[in-house]
């Protein structure tokens, strides 16, 4: 058995005296663990940084086995994410979650491709703490719990849209929902077409996590997401964002 695809490096960690066991999301193949020889040495140490883009062969004798790994370097983003400590946080959040939650070797296109430009925007595109947003609501969706933005849940508008329901993902008109405004969660302008700002950052990472606990994570017998989650959360409050806070159940 053997293919050849693109990816991003997601984990690299050692194994024995010199390789490492990677895992890599593939534009084809989906999140995809091997062995590669060598990997743990200096020369190639700078090529199996998370977050590079990769030329990578896959190889083994059966489809069910781990595999070997032969990697180039396509792409490296180490400059960008070196040089903000937020973005390389996010960087660790986009592995973590995925890591955790994907199922491996199950193809998913449309985020492969959500994630290589989230990654390419880290470090380099003020907005991109938006372009994070918008990945987790993606995951979610991959996930098999999308979330319904596109209008009111009660009335069917899809105008003046503020509130999303804790209990479905669903989005709330502002009329409908201020009734209930302690009881839903806050839709970050941003998703709404409207300008981003500190607050609706805030929201968003409000709206995210709480799916992330209450959908996802109980499903792979977890109570949160993954702690490179909360780093990221706590360095983003660091620069205004604010920390993140979810609705008792």
């Amino acid at each position: 058995m053997d293919w050849r695809d693109e990816g991003v490096l997601l984990t690299a960690r050692r194994h024995g005296e010199d390789a490492a066991i990677i895992e890599v999301l593939t534009a084809a193949h989906g999140r995809h663990a091997g062995v590669v020889r060598g990997g743990s040495s200096r020369r190639m140490a700078p090529a199996l940084q998370p977050g590079t883009q990769l030329s990578v062969e896959w190889r083994a004798r059966l489809e069910s086995h781990l595999g070997a790994y032969r990697v180039e370097p396509a792409r490296s983003r180490a400059a960008a994410l070196m040089t903000e400590g937020d973005a390389l946080a996010a960087m660790g959040s986009v592995a973590a979650l995925l890591c955790a939650y994907l199922p491996e070797r199950d193809p998913h296109p449309a985020l492969y491709a959500a994630t290589v430009g989230l990654l390419d925007r880290l470090g380099v595109s003020a907005d991109w703490p938006e372009a994070y947003i918008g990945w987790e609501v993606m995951l979610l969706a991959e996930l098999g719990f999308p979330l319904d933005l596109s209008a009111c849940a009660a009335t069917g508008a899809t105008d003046g849209l503020k509130w999303v329901s804790p209990r479905t993902g669903k989005a709330v008109s502002a009329a409908a929902g201020a009734p209930y405004a302690d009881r839903l969660l806050p839709l970050p302008g941003f998703l709404a077409g409207e300008e981003s700002d500190a607050n609706a950052l805030r929201a968003g990472l409000r709206m995210t996590g709480h799916f992330l606990r209450q959908w996802v994570a109980p499903g792979f017998g977890a109570e949160t997401p993954p702690k490179a989650r909360d780093r990221l959360v706590e360095r983003l409050s660091r620069r205004g964002v604010g920390r993140e806070t979810d609705l008792p159940d």
